[in-house]
């Protein structure tokens, strides 16, 4: 019987908000088993892009990244946000190592090529995750606390989707691991309506979500966090649920099927 590992994704509404992050990194420190935390962080790099004067370009929700601001999130996400997560989960006395994709070859990818014309910059679409050399890091005790960055083997350090991340590195370690995936955000769940917080939809299967995301009931940021929940499961995840950075504790939220 394999042992039991959650894997928890923090977006960046809630690394920015210290009181919130608090509370999650001590419910995630009491969370059974191995566990691995990865994060997002980008209010945080539009904040500081902001103060050094670099301008932050989306689409579609989607970070540009140029040389410049390749920097910016490279400082936020793989020191600031990553070296205080993981010292602050010391102080909850779990044994934490921040890492990024370079780091030990975790995680690779390839520059997004241009989609529709638009040029992401440096963002990365993931390659390959070596589940084998992040449980390295699991049995040796400690728990990787795992930056959105990745690399492409060539030198170059990449910006990517943290949700993607989660989703990655939960697919690389189902063959050795009883893995939860758990998607903690700002909201109880996936909602069948936007203005109502309690609107949760208990469970979603891949029918119900090209049903949901075809009339419209889920749309935006939401469906590649679905998308890769669902890419999660058909990999082999044992259960994977989106829900607020309150109640990671699995019992609440959307489970997706």
């Amino acid at each position: 019987m394999k042992e039991k590992l959650t894997i928890v994704k923090v977006g960046g509404a809630i690394v920015e908000d210290e009181a919130q992050l608090t509370q999650l990194l001590k419910d995630f420190s009491a969370i059974d088993g191995h566990k691995v935390l990865v994060h997002g962080g980008g209010r945080r790099a539009t904040k500081i892009a902001t103060q050094l004067g670099i301008e932050t370009k989306m689409v579609d929700g989607r970070r540009i990244t140029d040389a410049q601001m390749l920097e910016v999130v490279t400082m936020v996400y793989g020191g600031l946000v990553n070296k205080h997560v993981v010292a602050m989960l010391q102080a909850q006395s779990v044994d934490a190592v921040g890492l990024t994709g370079a780091d030990g070859d975790i995680i690779r990818s390839v520059k997004r090529p241009l989609k529709n014309g638009i040029d992401y910059g440096f963002v990365g679409d993931v390659k390959k995750a070596d589940g084998e050399k992040i449980a390295h890091f699991i049995e040796a005790g400690l728990v990787p606390v795992i930056a959105p960055l990745t690399h492409d083997g060539q030198g170059d350090i990449l910006n990517t989707n943290a949700d993607t991340m989660a989703s990655e590195t939960a697919k690389a370690l189902a063959g050795l691991y009883d893995v939860t995936l758990i998607f903690s955000f700002e909201k109880k769940g996936v909602l069948s309506n936007p203005e109502d917080d309690e609107s949760v939809i208990p469970v979603i299967t891949r029918a119900d979500f090209e049903h949901y995301r075809d009339d419209g009931t889920i749309s935006g940021g939401m469906l590649p966090k679905i998308e890769n929940a669902l890419a999660a499961v058909d990999a082999g995840v044992s259960q994977v649920i989106i829900t607020l950075a309150t109640a990671i504790d699995g019992q609440h939220g959307t489970v997706i099927k």
